[in-house]
Formats: structure tokens, C-alpha cells, sequence
């Protein structure tokens, strides 16, 4: 199983330029942000399935272009996962006719070119040798993170959040979590913002992931622009863990 990172960044104009997308092998995608602007559309034409870990605009807005971009170049209908929540939230204010068509018509009821499925929390769906968990998290309505699997090996995709204890509970001692891709938005001086946004500082990230063993790597991503540095080097003040930041174009393979 290979993971290219498409996007990463909290928003634009920072260091990272493109938002949240990640591609596992040539079919799936974790979330739709504006990292997908990477791929040419047979590449777009080749993504059969779309897991989205919650509603936010540079989570979502690349699947309203990719539907578009391969409207009339695929034979079957992309499929988009997601909590009952993220679901409405994208049929009630994005496919509406009104800010996006309704691709789950188009080009008619019977033949959509993009379906639903809903997901609930702590579901599993297994595409080939893959196997995708997926696991609430405290953010928005619906939010959910990611635990996906290949041949025993595999990564966790937090998506954005605050502290989830029961995430680390289930998934944190894993046998074969490798690497945790993980929400830290804001710095230490700005806790405060980080709790009312549900996102994670420096410190509340390293609370909440205390019990997690050593040997699975962390790879920040969503620093908001301007202050990755910043964040960065308050998180390498850590004496048990290394962080890593999560960079545009990486590739792994598990």
C-alpha cells in the first residue's frame, strides 16, 4: 500500500501550499482539500473512493472540482464515505445546485455519477487488501479519523481534532500502527483558541498521546500558516517523542 501526500496545511499562503488530501495507491482518497490540484485528471479519473473525516471547507472543497473534472470520464459512480453528519452537511450546503450541482443526479437519478455511503464511527470497510477504520473524534458533528491497513501494517489519519482519549485507547497500541498523522493547528500561546476550535496545541497534543508507545512515528499536519515553525519547535521540546512535519508530496509505503 503506498500513501502520497497531496496536501497537509492548515491553510494557505504558508509553507505548505496546498490543503488536506492524502492518496492511497491510485483509488482511494482521505479527504477532498486542494491538494488534489496535484493530479491530472486521469490520475482524478482513477479514484474510485472518497473518505471524508469532516465537513470543513479545506477538507471538501477539491471533491466538488474532482466531480466536476471527471464528469463524463468514468464508467461507475465516485463513492464518498462519511458519517451521517459530513454526509448532510455536503448534500445540504455543497451539492445543492445552489453553491455546487448535485453530482448524486447527474447525469441522471439512476446513473449518478457520485454516491453516498454512510460510515458511521467505528465502521470497517475492507477495499482489495486494504481495510479502513474508522474512529470519532472530538472536532465537529461527525468528525472521524482513519485507521487504514494493508498486510498488517498500516497508519492512523487523525483528521482534525481536540483530545480524544478513547482513539488512543483503541487504535494507539495497534499492532502495526507505523505512523499517526495527526491535527496540531495552533501554538502554546494560543491554547486557548486551540481548545474553542477543537484543535490541538504543542502541549495538548503531547498529553493526549502520553500512553501511545515510542516506536510509532508522529507526523504533524494543519499548522496554520506563519506559525509552523513556531509550532514545530515547541513540539521538538519534547523529551520522549519526535515529531515530524508532514510535507507535500511525501510518499510512504506499508
Amino acid at each position: 500500500m503506498n500513501l502520497q501526500i497531496l496536501g497537509c496545511a492548515g491553510g494557505i499562503g504558508g509553507s505548505g501550499p496546498y490543503t488536506t488530501s492524502m492518496l492511497i495507491d491510485d483509488d482511494v482518497l482521505l479527504d477532498a482539500g486542494t491538494g488534489l490540484s496535484l493530479l491530472s485528471l486521469e490520475q482524478l479519473a482513477s479514484i474510485d473512493h472518497v473518505f471524508i473525516s469532516h465537513s470543513h471547507l479545506d477538507h471538501v472543497a477539491g471533491l466538488a472540482l474532482l466531480m466536476d473534472a471527471v464528469f463524463g470520464k468514468r464508467s461507475k459512480p465516485v463513492t464518498v464515505h462519511a458519517t451521517a453528519e459530513v454526509l448532510h452537511a455536503l448534500k445540504t450546503h455543497v451539492f445543492n445546485w445552489i453553491i455546487w450541482p448535485d453530482f448524486n443526479t447527474l447525469p441522471n437519478a439512476e446513473q449518478p455519477s457520485m454516491q453516498y455511503h454512510e460510515m458511521p464511527a467505528g465502521s470497517s470497510l475492507t477495499l482489495g487488501s486494504r481495510t479502513i477504520t474508522s474512529h470519532a473524534v472530538n472536532h465537529t458533528p461527525g468528525s472521524v479519523g482513519y485507521w487504514v491497513r494493508a498486510g498488517g501494517r498500516g497508519f492512523l489519519f487523525t483528521g482534525d481534532m481536540a483530545s480524544t482519549p478513547a482513539l488512543w485507547q483503541d487504535i494507539g497500541r495497534q499492532p502495526g500502527l507505523d505512523m499517526v498523522i495527526v491535527d496540531c493547528s495552533f501554538p502554546n500561546a494560543e491554547a486557548e483558541l486551540a481548545l474553542i476550535s477543537k484543535h490541538f496545541c504543542p502541549a495538548s497534543l503531547m498529553d493526549d498521546i502520553a500512553t501511545v508507545p515510542a516506536h510509532v512515528g508522529f507526523f504533524i499536519y494543519h499548522l496554520k500558516p506563519g506559525q509552523e515553525a513556531q509550532i514545530m519547535a515547541e513540539l521538538g521540546q519534547s523529551k520522549y517523542r519526535i515529531f515530524k512535519a508532514l510535507q507535500t508530496g511525501e510518499q510512504f509505503k506499508f
